[in-house]
């Protein structure tokens, strides 16, 4: 059982760094070259880059919450406890994450994607896209806190 959970918490880094890696070029690369375009090239950049992540990443950053909630239910059961617990911080972690991306990030990958297909610049492109930037240090922070937790718990199996 130790090596099936040892593996799965592998799949669980493996898809959350696919995560983290996207949302640290966001934050490093992404969000200071939209600033220097104008509104068309941004609605069109960011529309047709959130059409294509929104349904490419969305599959791993939903399997990569799945296999880390089930690595920490299985590191509950075999009572690996700090492994638990590292894996529960990441789990929770995730969670903060999907929410924030639900509520605030989606929203406005919707909007601008609308507006890139139907070829129209948004009078709030500008607002539109300081909104996404408003969470993705929060984003990036929740993503390594996530990805850390698990080599944490992999790291004490």
């Amino acid at each position: 059982m130790h090596i099936g959970i040892e593996i799965l918490a592998g799949f669980a880094i493996l898809a959350n760094a696919v995560i983290d890696g996207t949302e640290v070029f966001g934050a490093l690369v992404l969000c200071p070259a939209v600033g220097a375009v104008d509104d068309r090239t941004l609605t069109q950049a960011m529309g047709h880059i959130h059409r294509i992540a929104d349904r490419r990443i969305a599959a791993i950053s939903i399997g990569g919450l799945v296999v880390t909630a089930a690595t920490t239910a299985l590191e509950a059961a075999a009572g690996r406890w700090v492994s638990t617990a590292a894996a529960a911080v990441s789990t929770l972690a995730l969670i903060i994450f999907a929410v924030v991306y639900i509520r605030i990030s989606k929203p406005v990958n919707t909007a601008l994607t609308a507006a890139a297909l139907a070829d129209r610049v948004p009078d709030d492109a500008r607002q539109l896209q300081a909104r996404w930037d408003s969470v993705i240090n929060a984003r990036v922070a929740l993503q390594t806190v996530a990805l850390a937790a698990l080599c944490v718990g992999l790291a004490t199996a």
